[in-house]
């Protein structure tokens, strides 16, 4: 059973948003629960390739190697620029229950799957949170961090679902007007450029 510390250190770091979070909310405001729902299950697998990094000592070598860690950070900095640029050319997608372009529940997996997957700063951040609460004294540190492994990511599933559902709540509301939905489209594509500026400065 996971420590309380644990809990309560993980949950922290699951409710600060960042891209998948903001990803999951604009899903939610677009094109609705379902597609939340979806976006929030790619963000949580895009986890499991930098858990088992970490499990797997592959994070170190990562964080060792500065041309892998440019490589990877470089990556996912044109991933996320292709979805703002995506995202402020797509006029159409912020209709409510527009038909257009309707994307497969496959799609917003992949999609969501990729934004986390090529961000090489969870491995990293896995590599030092998660080994800090693994007790040698409860033997086979393996099964350990696989479960808190688990752990973690049944904390995001939940924690973006939920961010999901209130962004639904609200979508209506926030986008049934012409000009909300230009400056959301817009504020969207902001969010995601700077998002891969900011992954683009980051230092390791």
């Amino acid at each position: 059973m996971p420590s309380y510390e644990y809990l309560l250190t993980s949950l922290i770091v699951v409710l600060i948003p960042g891209t998948g979070v903001i990803f999951t909310i604009s899903a939610a405001l677009v094109h609705g629960r379902r597609a939340a729902l979806y976006a929030a299950l790619g963000c949580t697998a895009g986890i499991l390739p930098h858990l088992l990094a970490t499990v797997l000592g592959l994070a170190a070598l990562l964080h060792a190697s500065a041309l892998a860690f440019q490589l990877l950070k470089f990556a996912g900095v044109a991933y996320l620029f292709y979805i703002a640029v995506a995202t402020w050319r797509d006029r159409d997608s912020f209709a409510v229950d527009s038909d257009k372009r309707r994307q497969t529940a496959g799609q917003w997996v992949i999609k969501a799957f990729l934004l986390n997957i090529l961000n090489p700063k969870l491995s990293i951040f896995f590599l030092a949170f998660l080994p800090q609460f693994v007790d040698p004294a409860q033997g086979s540190p393996l099964m350990q961090l696989a479960q808190l492994s688990a752990v973690f990511m049944l904390m995001t599933f939940v924690v973006f679902v939920a961010y999901g559902l209130l962004a639904h709540a609200f979508r209506r509301t926030v986008i049934e007007a012409p000009r909300v939905q230009s400056w959301l489209r817009r504020g969207f594509a902001g969010v995601f450029a700077g998002l891969g500026v900011h992954l683009a400065l980051a230092e390791r």
